[in-house]
């Protein structure tokens, strides 16, 4: 039986952003004790679920 989480599928998405905009979001990631990818995932998910519009359950989305 594997151990530690469960790998999930990924994809690359890539982001063009000032600067400024980039710091900011380090900031607040590190802040929140996030990656940068994570305070990202969590950003889209938030205002996802705000329009009702849904997500797939990343867990579902498990690699064997």
């Amino acid at each position: 039986m594997p151990r530690g989480r469960p790998k999930t599928k990924t994809t690359t998405m890539t982001l063009r952003v000032s600067p400024g905009l980039k710091a900011a979001a380090e900031q607040a990631a590190h802040l929140d004790h996030r990656s940068l990818t994570g305070l990202i995932e969590v950003l889209i998910l938030n205002h996802c679920k705000n329009q009702d519009i849904p997500v797939s359950d990343p867990m579902k989305e498990t690699s064997t």
